[in-house]
């Protein structure tokens, strides 16, 4: 699968520096590799408050978890181009 055939999902909520340092790391792989990606507010979502709150961010891959809290640039990009 070519790294653009993929989706990154990022969950966060307002006001997270970890999230904001997600996004970054995100942002930069996403732009180099082609690949989509989107952010939601898990505030927005009662389901999503209920899972992920204790571990935002959390980053989705294709829907499947990858990473939370941290995110590691090199393990994203191997997940992507594996």
């Amino acid at each position: 699968m070519a790294p653009r055939d993929h989706r990154i999902t990022l969950l966060g909520k307002p006001g997270c520096h970890l999230c904001d340092d997600a996004r970054a790391i995100i942002e930069r792989v996403a732009e180099e590799l082609g690949v989509p990606w989107e952010e939601r507010d898990i505030t927005a979502d009662p389901q999503d408050q209920a899972e992920y709150w204790e571990m935002i961010p959390v980053v989705l891959i294709d829907g499947a978890q990858h990473d939370y809290w941290r995110v590691n640039e090199a393990r994203l990009r191997t997940a992507l181009t594996a």
